[in-house]
Parts: structure tokens; C-alpha cells; sequence
């Protein structure tokens, strides 16, 4: 596993295991396996309703709290009591510490519950502090104005949509990036990319490996979701090999400036307005 410096001076491991769209029962597994597979890092948030099967997962893995890396996010509809958000957060993931948190959507009360985040920096309830989804213009306001920078920009990015632009901008206060979506959603026309399949054979290794390398290579954290065992072991078997300049060059090629989600006002405003009890999760 490789490892990326923050602008902190903390480290972040290069790889996690996601979990959105997982059910408490899948998340649970999908950590086991990851950590019994060489995984430190796993990405969840109070709105996937599954921290408590995270930190089940992490249990059951036997790993020790100082090995492992847990990266969660606040949902809108609590940034209103930002600090009891936190302290319920850590109480369900079963830590008294989180390595990096983030506010999840640009929505609602976002200053109020950075200022907490950056509060409980100060308490040792936080780590590294960290926004998902967030415009150009709505980050820039939190990089120009709060006291402590973002040290992770989650966002959609892969080959197709490589957030060239926004890296430019984020380096400029050592940030970085974690991508969802880094296999593109699942496009099958994405990962099946001539150049891939060529690479493929080259290294011996799948496309989906090949792409992966290529986030690692690009300075991208990437959190690859599965529930199969085979695939979460094949996910992180990429760092027995190096990509050439030439074959970051010729994966250069397939940008599209393609996403696969915008949110639209309107589902920001939902966002806003959903409510779970995340207490509730199992």
C-alpha cells in the first residue's frame, strides 16, 4: 500500500474500501475482507447507514485503531448541531477518534458545522477535515475564509472526467483528491478502453486494475466499492507495478469530460430536507 502526504502533515493510505450502497450486512463483510486482505483505509458516511456495520467489520478484522484509517461524512440535515453529529458518529463507528471527516453535500448550515469540524480538530475528536461534492466556488470560500484548509476534496473522477482543472486549483493549497465513481459507475465502455485492455496484457493484470494504478499514479485516493470477496483482494494488487509516462500519456487520451452525476438544485434541497435517524442503522 502506498501512502499520500496531507497538507496536515498527516499521511492517508493511497487505497480504501467504499461502502456506499452497501447494506449493513454487505459493509460488515466488505470491511472484514479488506482488512483481512492488506486494506487500511474504509470510507463510509452517516447517510450509506452502515457505520455501525463498519465498525463491526473493523472488530471482527482484529485490527489495532492506530493500523487503520476511517474516513466518514456529516449529512446536511445535521450540520445545524454539528458537534452532537460528530460525538454520534464516533459512538456508532466505535472510536474516539476520526482520521478524516467531511461535510458531504454543499447544503445547508456548511460554515456553522466546518467551524464545529475545525473545533473538534482542536479536541482530538478529528483528524484531517475534508468536503464531498463541493462546486469550485463554494470550496474556494471555505479555503479563503476558515481557518483550517480541507485536506481532501472528495469528488466523481476517473478517466473519463479526470478533474483536471480542480487538481490544478486544490495543489495550490496542497490538497487532494479522493474519487468515487473511479471505475466510472460501472461503464462498461469505460473500462473496456482499447488502451486498458492493451495495458492489461502488457502488466498482466485486469483493466480495472489498470485504471486503479493510474488514480494511485495520479496522486488520486481512490475508494473502490465491492461486496466480492475476489474483487476487493484484486482491487488493491496494484502496487507490484509502475505505469510508464507513455501509458499515462496514451490514458490521457480517453478524457471525454464525461460525469455521470450533477446534483440539480432540486436534489440539493432534498438532500437537505432527508432526515434518517442514523441511530437507527444496524
Amino acid at each position: 500500500m502506498e501512502n499520500f502526504k496531507l497538507n496536515n502533515g498527516t499521511t492517508i493510505p493511497a487505497e480504501g474500501i467504499g461502502t456506499f450502497l452497501l447494506s449493513p450486512d454487505d459493509a460488515e463483510n466488505a470491511v472484514y475482507s479488506a482488512f483481512t486482505n492488506g486494506y487500511t483505509m474504509v470510507d463510509t458516511a452517516n447517510a450509506y447507514m452502515n457505520e455501525k456495520a463498519v465498525g463491526r467489520g473493523l472488530k471482527k478484522a482484529g485490527v489495532k485503531r492506530e493500523d487503520v484509517y476511517i474516513s466518514t461524512k456529516l449529512w446536511p440535515s445535521i450540520y445545524g448541531d454539528a458537534a452532537k453529529a460528530i460525538d454520534d458518529t464516533l459512538k456508532r463507528l466505535g472510536t474516539d477518534y476520526i482520521d478524516l471527516l467531511f461535510l458531504h453535500q454543499p447544503v445547508g448550515e456548511i460554515k456553522a458545522a466546518y467551524r464545529t469540524m475545525e473545533d473538534a480538530v482542536k479536541a482530538g475528536k478529528v483528524r484531517s477535515l475534508g468536503l464531498s461534492n463541493f462546486p469550485m466556488d463554494e470550496l474556494k470560500d471555505i479555503v479563503d475564509n476558515e481557518e483550517i484548509k480541507p485536506s481532501v476534496i472528495q469528488v466523481e473522477a476517473h478517466p473519463y472526467f479526470p478533474q483536471t482543472e480542480l487538481k490544478k486549483y486544490i495543489a495550490s493549497f496542497g490538497g487532494r483528491i479522493m474519487a468515487w465513481y473511479p471505475l466510472g459507475h460501472g461503464d462498461r465502455s469505460l473500462v473496456n478502453e482499447p488502451v486498458f485492455t492493451e495495458l492489461a496484457k502488457k502488466y498482466h493484470k485486469s483493466n480495472a486494475q489498470i485504471i486503479l494504478r493510474w488514480h494511485v499514479q495520479s496522486c488520486n485516493i481512490v475508494i473502490p466499492g465491492s461486496k466480492n470477496p475476489a474483487h476487493i483482494k484484486d482491487n488493491i494488487d496494484i502496487y507490484d507495478f509502475t505505469l510508464t509516462d507513455e501509458d499515462m500519456k496514451a490514458i490521457a487520451t480517453v478524457n471525454k469530460n464525461i460525469r455521470y452525476y450533477t446534483a440539480t438544485k432540486e436534489a440539493l434541497n432534498g438532500y437537505l430536507h432527508m432526515a434518517p435517524d442514523f441511530d437507527s442503522q444496524k
